[in-house]
């Protein structure tokens, strides 16, 4: 069995969580809504996971909605006393599928109580704000009433951290003035490199960065480069992409998702694979769009 630990650890609240973790997502139907169509294998990939020594997963109510979190909550509950489940709020689906906006005081309220029912517990361990943004890329502008609610509810001993998603550096700021963060959750990988300055940023702080879309974005010709790479190091494009993030800062979880056992353990085995310098100049050419040659 793959050795995540080879991997690292990184502070999420007040634990230690292995910087390899796993996303819930994909365990809901296609296109993230209802149910799974092997609810069987939902439940082995999880439990799966947690054997492996995942001590950290993404999820939210909206995945769903609600399917991911009652499906986590039958394959783990009663959970192991080192396990995060981190959460996140702000969005909810329309019966089209549609990702709407669900951020009113009210609303994240109802967000909360959603996801303490399914995920049956009596606190969250993290929420995250998922601010609507350009929905995969974040956009200036105020967000201290929205988090201001979260405040208040982790007042009340109904969530235990605070995070956020889609997010600027300002918007950072303004949090992180209300209450403290534990954790950024944006788009970021080899190609899609606009976070640099605020993962470098929040290494200094001690937040943690989580990245999604570990392959979103790429070109062509990027994945062509790529993919030569991987096959060089006997490996696939995804365990080199999620090599080089964990490469990149000491800072960055990890959360690639699937709804398959076998994708699960070659997403946990980029773990254990180690980049050259010569391998990250290489791959670093190809984030800048200029395919490298050996």
């Amino acid at each position: 069995m793959t050795d995540i630990s080879r991997a690292g650890v990184f502070p999420l609240g007040d634990r230690a969580v292995h910087r390899m973790g796993y996303g819930a997502m994909q365990l809901a139907g296609p296109g993230v809504f209802g149910p799974p169509k092997d609810r069987d294998q939902a439940l082995a990939v999880l439990r799966e996971a947690i054997a492996s020594g995942v001590d950290h997963i993404d999820t939210s109510d909206f995945y769903g909605p609600h399917v991911t979190n009652q499906i986590i909550r039958e394959a783990l509950s009663p959970y192991p006393d080192n396990l995060t489940l981190v959460t996140k709020l702000g969005a909810r689906r329309g019966d089209d599928a549609s990702w709407l906006p669900w951020s009113e005081p009210a609303e994240l309220i109802q967000g909360i109580e959603d996801n303490l029912r399914n995920l049956g517990v009596e606190a969250l361990d993290v929420v995250n704000l998922r601010i609507m943004g350009a929905i995969h890329a974040p956009s200036e502008g105020s967000i201290a009433e929205k988090f201001s609610v979260l405040a208040e509810q982790q007042k009340k001993g109904k969530i235990r951290h605070l995070g956020l998603s889609n997010v600027t550096s300002a918007q950072v700021a303004e949090a992180r003035a209300i209450a403290p963060i534990v954790c950024v959750q944006n788009q970021y990988n080899l190609v899609q490199r606009e976070d640099d300055a605020l993962v470098d940023e929040l290494a200094g702080l001690g937040v943690a960065y989580v990245p999604f879309f570990p392959l979103g974005g790429f070109m062509p010709l990027q994945v062509e480069a790529l993919s030569a790479i991987a096959t060089e190091l006997g490996a696939t494009s995804m365990q080199v992409a999620l090599a080089w993030l964990l490469q990149r800062a000491p800072n960055i979880l990890l959360i690639p998702g699937t709804s398959s056992l076998a994708h699960l353990r070659e997403n946990l085995a980029a773990a254990e694979l180690s980049l050259s310098p010569d391998v990250i100049r290489r791959l670093d050419a190809i984030a800048a769009k200029t395919p490298a040659h050996a």
